[in-house]
């Protein structure tokens, strides 16, 4: 790796130790930038380029911060497919849309991109485990993989979390605690209670490194891209860590001079979780909290915890944030499916519903080239696909007259 050289708060700018987890001064609302030395990562990167026994996102960890040599968890992590959509096929008669799908990562989740940089540190630190609050996918996540590398997880989820992702986290043998409340009540629990324990948190609002395991998604876009990106990238935003992260993954790599520019993010929120959508409308440099209720789970937040980077990232990339509603983020799940074979989960298709919404708003247009990213796949929850998809068709007579009627009724 590169040297870390600094944190430094994003609300103050203030230098904090490398150790930090938030601003001494700022605390919660200080989260922090990690820093490298530029300069002896850009070597390194380049080297690792060729180096072919380098795969997933250990192929970039010259901009990650684990050691060279360290201890890895065995899950691979990515490359994840980049698919074009046939443009005769595609949502919103798209000319040039890619869908980015990581719903194929171990646990199914764009969060094992963080989980597999907390993990490699916490096998390097000797830390005993991690504990986490979550709406499911970074449970999931973290339970897999320390699992996979003989480490205690302990996982703080809302009552509200889809029973497919707790049955993830059982099935792995982590130590689930429902919690009676919403997520940000679990996540408020998190901060004591891995100190208490004394666990490494693993939480993108709260630990610095959790981003830049994030940021491998930006990393590994750009190079199955060939160093030349397109002009937007959608992302559905919760929390604002996954908008946040791919941002510093992008700055990161024109810093070293791999690419030209960030792309302008869109970062796509539901219409009943929007809090970092009404804090750009309104100019402001930190969200306001709401009442969150949307289909969407793995989007539903109160307060945004890494609020003051994702706003950030929308402004300085030149994006947007904009809202969609729950009926647009279901209809976006099978006209996703049916056009790439991609089987997303509700958030994840918010992307696509995020770009249909830009595209009729004027933001862009069908020719302009965008990726839909895909955080999680839709088997994490299949009651929500299959009220996207209509409902299960009542039986019928296992006879050929019925199934002949049964078409004909659909026709």
């Amino acid at each position: 790796m590169a040297p870390v050289t600094q944190l430094t708060c994003v609300a103050c700018g203030a230098v904090a130790p490398t150790d930090a987890m938030t601003c001494p001064a700022c605390g919660p609302e200080g989260t922090l930038d990690v820093h490298y030395d530029l300069d002896a990562a850009r070597v390194a990167f380049a080297r690792d380029l060729e180096d072919p026994a380098l795969t997933g996102v250990w192929r970039y960890r010259a901009l990650l911060p684990v050691a060279d040599d360290g201890p890895r968890p065995p899950l691979q992590v990515g490359p994840t497919p980049l698919l074009r959509l046939d443009p005769a096929r595609a949502p919103g008669g798209f000319r040039a849309l890619w869908v980015k799908d990581d719903g194929r990562l171990p646990t199914a989740s764009f969060k094992d991109r963080a989980t597999s940089v907390a993990v490699a540190r916490a096998l390097e630190a000797g830390a005993p485990g991690l504990l986490c609050a979550s709406t499911g996918n970074a449970a999931s996540s973290l339970a897999g993989f320390c699992a996979a590398a003989g480490l205690r997880a302990v996982i703080l989820v809302p009552r509200s979390a889809p029973r497919a992702k707790l049955a993830q986290l059982l099935v792995y043998g982590a130590e689930l605690f429902p919690v009676a409340g919403t997520y940000d009540d679990a996540f408020d629990l998190s901060l004591p209670a891995a100190e208490a324990l004394g666990l490494m948190l693993r939480s993108t609002g709260v630990n610095p490194y959790l981003a830049e395991g994030k940021k491998t998604g930006a990393l590994e876009l750009a190079e199955q891209f060939a160093w030349d990106l397109p002009e937007w990238i959608a992302v559905s935003v919760g929390d604002g860590c996954i908008v946040s992260g791919l941002y510093k993954g992008f700055k990161d790599l024109v810093a070293i001079g791999r690419i030209p520019r960030v792309p302008k993010l869109l970062g796509v929120q539901a219409a009943g979780s929007d809090a970092l959508t009404r804090a750009w409308e309104a100019g402001l440099d930190a969200p306001a909290q709401v009442e969150a209720k949307t289909c969407a789970d793995s989007i539903s937040v109160d307060r945004p915890r890494d609020g003051r980077k994702a706003l950030r990232a929308i402004r300085e990339s030149g994006g947007a944030f904009l809202r969609v509603s729950d009926e647009a983020i279901l209809a976006a799940m099978p006209a996703l499916a049916r056009a790439s074979g991609v089987f997303s989960e509700p958030a994840g298709a918010a992307a696509l519903a995020g770009l249909l919404r830009a595209k009729d708003e004027g933001l862009l247009d069908a020719d302009t080239p965008c990726v839909a990213w895909v955080t999680g796949s839709g088997l994490k929850d299949a009651d929500a696909a299959i009220r996207a998809a209509g409902g299960v068709p009542e039986p019928i007579e296992p006879t050929l007259e019925a199934l002949e009627a049964a078409l004909r009724a659909r026709r």
